[in-house]
Protein backbone atom coordinates (compact mmCIF):
# COMPACT_ATOMS: atom_id res chain seq x y z
CA UNK A 1 0.00 0.00 0.00
CA UNK A 2 1.39 3.39 -0.77
CA UNK A 3 1.35 6.16 1.81
CA UNK A 4 -0.73 8.95 1.60
CA UNK A 5 -3.95 10.51 1.83
CA UNK A 6 -6.17 7.57 0.51
CA UNK A 7 -3.27 5.15 2.39
CA UNK A 8 -4.96 5.21 5.72
CA UNK A 9 -6.92 3.06 7.17
CA UNK A 10 -8.26 5.74 10.05
CA UNK A 11 -10.59 7.87 9.17
CA UNK A 12 -11.13 9.25 12.48
CA UNK A 13 -9.18 9.74 15.87
CA UNK A 14 -10.44 9.51 19.34
CA UNK A 15 -8.80 11.64 22.39
CA UNK A 16 -8.28 10.64 25.50
CA UNK A 17 -8.36 14.30 26.78
CA UNK A 18 -7.84 15.41 30.14
CA UNK A 19 -7.68 11.57 32.02
CA UNK A 20 -8.08 12.96 35.37
CA UNK A 21 -10.73 12.04 38.55
CA UNK A 22 -14.67 12.33 37.12
CA UNK A 23 -15.54 14.99 39.96
CA UNK A 24 -12.74 17.21 38.62
CA UNK A 25 -14.19 17.13 34.89
CA UNK A 26 -16.74 20.05 36.04
CA UNK A 27 -14.18 21.88 37.56
CA UNK A 28 -11.71 21.91 34.56
CA UNK A 29 -14.47 22.54 32.45
CA UNK A 30 -15.46 25.96 33.85
CA UNK A 31 -11.68 26.99 34.68
CA UNK A 32 -10.86 26.19 30.43
CA UNK A 33 -13.90 28.13 29.63
CA UNK A 34 -13.39 31.02 32.24
CA UNK A 35 -10.10 31.29 30.34
CA UNK A 36 -11.65 31.07 26.97
CA UNK A 37 -14.17 33.85 27.44
CA UNK A 38 -11.17 36.05 29.18
CA UNK A 39 -9.33 35.16 26.26
CA UNK A 40 -12.29 36.61 23.38
CA UNK A 41 -12.90 39.00 25.47
CA UNK A 42 -9.37 41.05 26.36
CA UNK A 43 -8.30 40.53 22.57
CA UNK A 44 -11.03 41.39 20.71
CA UNK A 45 -11.62 44.39 23.13
CA UNK A 46 -8.14 45.49 22.80
CA UNK A 47 -8.50 44.81 18.62
CA UNK A 48 -11.57 47.41 19.22
CA UNK A 49 -9.86 49.90 21.14
CA UNK A 50 -6.42 50.13 18.79
CA UNK A 51 -9.41 50.67 16.05
CA UNK A 52 -11.73 53.20 18.03
CA UNK A 53 -8.49 55.49 19.43
CA UNK A 54 -6.57 57.62 17.13
CA UNK A 55 -4.08 58.10 19.17
CA UNK A 56 -3.35 54.12 18.89
CA UNK A 57 -3.26 54.20 15.16
CA UNK A 58 0.69 53.60 15.05
CA UNK A 59 2.89 51.05 13.52
CA UNK A 60 3.79 49.23 17.49
CA UNK A 61 -0.35 49.25 17.77
CA UNK A 62 -1.04 47.81 14.11
CA UNK A 63 1.20 44.73 15.28
CA UNK A 64 -0.82 44.36 18.67
CA UNK A 65 -3.74 44.11 17.04
CA UNK A 66 -2.74 41.41 14.28
CA UNK A 67 -1.13 39.99 17.87
CA UNK A 68 -4.64 39.81 19.43
CA UNK A 69 -6.48 38.94 16.70
CA UNK A 70 -3.69 35.92 16.20
CA UNK A 71 -4.59 35.05 19.84
CA UNK A 72 -8.30 34.90 19.02
CA UNK A 73 -7.45 32.54 16.12
CA UNK A 74 -4.83 30.35 17.83
CA UNK A 75 -6.96 29.43 21.14
CA UNK A 76 -9.89 29.34 19.13
CA UNK A 77 -8.44 26.44 16.91
CA UNK A 78 -8.09 24.23 20.14
CA UNK A 79 -10.22 25.09 22.95
CA UNK A 80 -13.93 24.96 21.28
CA UNK A 81 -13.73 21.65 20.30
CA UNK A 82 -12.20 20.40 23.38
CA UNK A 83 -14.87 22.41 25.71
CA UNK A 84 -17.48 20.34 23.20
CA UNK A 85 -15.53 16.84 24.05
CA UNK A 86 -15.35 17.08 27.71
CA UNK A 87 -18.78 15.35 28.75
CA UNK A 88 -18.51 13.55 25.29
CA UNK A 89 -17.42 9.76 24.73
CA UNK A 90 -16.10 9.15 22.43
CA UNK A 91 -14.44 12.22 21.84
CA UNK A 92 -13.86 11.81 18.16
CA UNK A 93 -12.35 14.13 15.21
CA UNK A 94 -12.05 13.46 11.36
CA UNK A 95 -8.83 12.33 9.64
CA UNK A 96 -9.47 15.28 7.67
CA UNK A 97 -10.46 17.61 11.02
CA UNK A 98 -7.51 16.85 12.60
CA UNK A 99 -4.95 17.77 9.74
CA UNK A 100 -7.43 20.87 9.39
CA UNK A 101 -7.07 21.68 13.55
CA UNK A 102 -3.28 21.45 13.34
CA UNK A 103 -2.78 23.40 10.35
CA UNK A 104 -4.83 26.22 11.66
CA UNK A 105 -3.00 25.79 15.05
CA UNK A 106 0.55 25.65 13.45
CA UNK A 107 0.11 28.04 11.63
CA UNK A 108 -1.21 30.66 13.94
CA UNK A 109 1.88 29.78 16.31
CA UNK A 110 4.31 30.23 12.72
CA UNK A 111 2.57 33.19 12.19
CA UNK A 112 3.38 34.64 15.85
CA UNK A 113 6.69 34.35 15.70
CA UNK A 114 7.10 35.86 12.65
CA UNK A 115 5.13 38.91 13.81
CA UNK A 116 7.08 38.90 16.84
CA UNK A 117 9.99 39.42 15.42
CA UNK A 118 8.25 41.94 12.80
CA UNK A 119 7.30 43.52 16.40
CA UNK A 120 11.27 43.68 17.58
CA UNK A 121 11.79 45.20 14.30
CA UNK A 122 9.83 48.24 15.32
CA UNK A 123 11.24 48.87 18.31
CA UNK A 124 15.00 48.95 17.05
CA UNK A 125 13.48 51.09 14.84
CA UNK A 126 12.22 53.67 17.71
CA UNK A 127 14.84 53.17 20.18
CA UNK A 128 17.91 52.72 18.15
CA UNK A 129 16.98 55.36 15.16
CA UNK A 130 14.04 57.92 16.71
CA UNK A 131 14.99 60.65 13.99
CA UNK A 132 14.54 57.96 10.72
CA UNK A 133 11.26 56.06 12.57
CA UNK A 134 8.75 57.62 10.67
CA UNK A 135 10.46 57.67 7.44
CA UNK A 136 11.45 53.70 7.93
CA UNK A 137 8.42 51.85 9.57
CA UNK A 138 5.89 53.39 7.17
CA UNK A 139 2.28 52.10 6.54
CA UNK A 140 3.13 50.14 3.61
CA UNK A 141 6.57 48.36 5.28
CA UNK A 142 3.78 47.51 8.39
CA UNK A 143 1.38 45.74 6.09
CA UNK A 144 4.29 43.99 3.98
CA UNK A 145 5.90 42.19 6.96
CA UNK A 146 2.07 41.87 8.39
CA UNK A 147 1.47 39.73 5.04
CA UNK A 148 5.09 38.19 4.79
CA UNK A 149 4.30 36.90 8.61
CA UNK A 150 0.85 35.40 7.73
CA UNK A 151 2.48 33.60 4.60
CA UNK A 152 5.26 32.55 5.95
CA UNK A 153 3.49 31.32 8.75
CA UNK A 154 0.64 29.54 7.09
CA UNK A 155 3.40 28.21 4.45
CA UNK A 156 5.18 26.07 6.60
CA UNK A 157 2.36 24.92 8.68
CA UNK A 158 0.71 23.58 5.05
CA UNK A 159 4.43 21.78 4.67
CA UNK A 160 4.53 20.28 8.13
CA UNK A 161 0.97 18.99 7.60
CA UNK A 162 1.21 17.64 4.18
CA UNK A 163 4.60 15.35 5.43
CA UNK A 164 2.63 14.58 8.47
CA UNK A 165 -0.63 13.94 7.36
CA UNK A 166 0.62 11.79 4.30
CA UNK A 167 2.25 9.53 6.21
CA UNK A 168 0.10 5.87 6.99
CA UNK A 169 -2.49 5.47 9.54
CA UNK A 170 -3.44 2.04 9.97
CA UNK A 171 -4.41 2.17 13.93
CA UNK A 172 -4.51 2.55 16.72
CA UNK A 173 -6.44 5.86 16.55
CA UNK A 174 -6.54 6.88 19.95
CA UNK A 175 -5.01 10.21 20.77
CA UNK A 176 -3.92 10.82 24.14
CA UNK A 177 -4.14 14.56 24.13
CA UNK A 178 -6.77 17.22 23.88
CA UNK A 179 -5.64 18.20 20.56
CA UNK A 180 -4.49 17.44 17.48
CA UNK A 181 -0.93 17.81 18.34
CA UNK A 182 2.42 17.33 16.16
CA UNK A 183 3.67 14.46 18.95
CA UNK A 184 0.69 12.38 19.66
CA UNK A 185 0.27 12.25 16.03
CA UNK A 186 3.42 11.02 15.10
CA UNK A 187 3.12 8.49 17.75
CA UNK A 188 0.00 6.67 16.12
CA UNK A 189 1.66 6.66 12.73
CA UNK A 190 2.34 3.04 11.51
CA UNK A 191 4.68 4.40 8.55
CA UNK A 192 8.66 5.28 9.50
CA UNK A 193 8.36 9.18 10.87
CA UNK A 194 11.97 9.93 10.59
CA UNK A 195 11.20 12.33 7.29
CA UNK A 196 8.72 13.92 8.94
CA UNK A 197 10.27 14.66 11.98
CA UNK A 198 13.08 15.87 9.67
CA UNK A 199 10.69 18.37 7.91
CA UNK A 200 9.25 19.38 11.08
CA UNK A 201 12.42 20.07 12.78
CA UNK A 202 13.25 22.52 9.43
CA UNK A 203 10.41 24.26 9.75
CA UNK A 204 10.30 25.04 13.21
CA UNK A 205 14.30 25.69 13.28
CA UNK A 206 13.82 28.03 9.86
CA UNK A 207 11.05 30.04 10.84
CA UNK A 208 11.33 30.13 14.70
CA UNK A 209 14.92 30.23 14.42
CA UNK A 210 15.07 32.95 11.80
CA UNK A 211 12.61 34.76 14.01
CA UNK A 212 14.22 34.06 16.97
CA UNK A 213 17.43 35.15 15.10
CA UNK A 214 15.77 38.62 14.59
CA UNK A 215 14.87 39.19 17.75
CA UNK A 216 18.19 38.61 19.11
CA UNK A 217 20.05 41.22 16.87
CA UNK A 218 16.92 43.82 17.66
CA UNK A 219 17.61 43.85 21.32
CA UNK A 220 21.13 43.04 20.96
CA UNK A 221 20.90 46.50 19.50
CA UNK A 222 18.34 47.71 21.56
CA UNK A 223 20.46 47.00 24.58
CA UNK A 224 23.69 48.41 23.52
CA UNK A 225 21.72 51.73 22.54
CA UNK A 226 19.62 51.52 26.00
CA UNK A 227 23.59 51.73 27.79
CA UNK A 228 24.28 54.65 25.98
CA UNK A 229 21.56 56.93 27.31
CA UNK A 230 23.85 58.58 30.56
CA UNK A 231 20.55 58.59 33.01
CA UNK A 232 19.01 55.95 34.78
CA UNK A 233 15.24 57.61 34.29
CA UNK A 234 16.23 57.21 29.97
CA UNK A 235 17.36 53.88 30.42
CA UNK A 236 14.14 53.11 32.60
CA UNK A 237 11.88 54.16 29.76
CA UNK A 238 13.64 53.09 27.34
CA UNK A 239 13.53 50.15 28.60
CA UNK A 240 9.31 49.72 29.72
CA UNK A 241 8.90 50.34 26.20
CA UNK A 242 10.12 46.36 25.21
CA UNK A 243 9.81 44.63 28.64
CA UNK A 244 6.18 43.83 27.99
CA UNK A 245 7.22 42.52 23.93
CA UNK A 246 9.77 40.36 25.74
CA UNK A 247 7.27 38.69 28.61
CA UNK A 248 5.25 37.59 25.59
CA UNK A 249 8.08 36.63 23.63
CA UNK A 250 9.38 34.18 26.12
CA UNK A 251 5.68 32.70 26.65
CA UNK A 252 5.75 31.95 23.32
CA UNK A 253 9.03 30.49 22.97
CA UNK A 254 9.73 28.58 25.77
CA UNK A 255 6.92 25.93 25.69
CA UNK A 256 6.44 25.89 22.18
CA UNK A 257 9.99 25.14 21.53
CA UNK A 258 10.08 22.41 24.19
CA UNK A 259 7.27 20.86 22.68
CA UNK A 260 7.71 20.60 19.32
CA UNK A 261 12.09 20.25 19.64
CA UNK A 262 12.06 17.41 21.67
CA UNK A 263 12.03 13.80 19.56
CA UNK A 264 8.63 11.92 19.54
CA UNK A 265 11.14 9.48 21.35
CA UNK A 266 10.56 11.19 24.43
CA UNK A 267 6.65 11.86 24.73
CA UNK A 268 5.46 12.13 27.71
CA UNK A 269 1.80 12.20 28.11
CA UNK A 270 1.01 13.55 31.60
CA UNK A 271 4.14 16.45 30.67
CA UNK A 272 3.38 17.23 27.14
CA UNK A 273 -0.23 17.94 27.65
CA UNK A 274 0.52 20.57 31.10
CA UNK A 275 2.89 22.54 28.04
CA UNK A 276 0.41 22.15 25.61
CA UNK A 277 -2.44 23.63 28.03
CA UNK A 278 0.08 26.61 28.70
CA UNK A 279 0.91 27.38 25.30
CA UNK A 280 -2.23 26.84 23.81
CA UNK A 281 -4.74 28.41 25.73
CA UNK A 282 -2.46 30.46 29.11
CA UNK A 283 -0.69 32.54 26.38
CA UNK A 284 -3.29 33.92 24.55
CA UNK A 285 -5.08 35.45 27.48
CA UNK A 286 -1.83 36.69 28.89
CA UNK A 287 -0.70 38.70 25.87
CA UNK A 288 -3.51 41.17 25.88
CA UNK A 289 -3.26 41.91 29.52
CA UNK A 290 0.40 41.82 29.72
CA UNK A 291 0.41 44.49 27.05
CA UNK A 292 -2.55 45.95 28.86
CA UNK A 293 -1.28 46.04 32.29
CA UNK A 294 2.16 47.67 31.32
CA UNK A 295 1.03 50.57 28.60
CA UNK A 296 0.21 53.41 29.52
CA UNK A 297 -1.28 54.33 26.68
CA UNK A 298 -3.82 51.78 26.30
CA UNK A 299 -4.27 52.29 30.10
CA UNK A 300 -5.14 56.31 29.11
CA UNK A 301 -7.61 54.81 25.86
CA UNK A 302 -9.14 52.55 28.62
CA UNK A 303 -9.84 55.11 30.86
CA UNK A 304 -11.08 57.71 28.33
CA UNK A 305 -13.39 54.80 26.98
CA UNK A 306 -14.77 53.84 30.30
CA UNK A 307 -15.82 57.99 30.92
CA UNK A 308 -17.07 58.17 27.34
CA UNK A 309 -19.54 55.45 28.17
CA UNK A 310 -20.02 57.05 31.91
CA UNK A 311 -21.29 60.26 30.06
CA UNK A 312 -23.43 58.99 27.60
CA UNK A 313 -25.11 56.68 30.71
CA UNK A 314 -25.74 60.06 32.42
CA UNK A 315 -27.22 61.90 29.63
Amino acid sequence: MNEGWNATSVTFFTFLGFTVLPELQGLLFALLLTIYFMTLSWNLGLITLIRTDSHLHTPMYFFLGHLSFIDVCYSSSVVPKTLSDFFKEPKTISFVGCATQFFVFVGMGLTECCLLAAMAYDRYAAICTPLRYQATVTRTLCLQMVAGAYVAGFSSSLIQTTSIFHLRFCGPNIIDHFFCDLPPVLALSCSDTFGSQVVSFLVVVTVGGMSFLILLISYGAIGAAILKVRSAEGRCRAFHTCASHLMVVSLLYGPALFMYLCPSSSYSRGQDKVVALFYSVMTPMLNPLIYSLRNKEIRGALHKMAERKRDLSWN
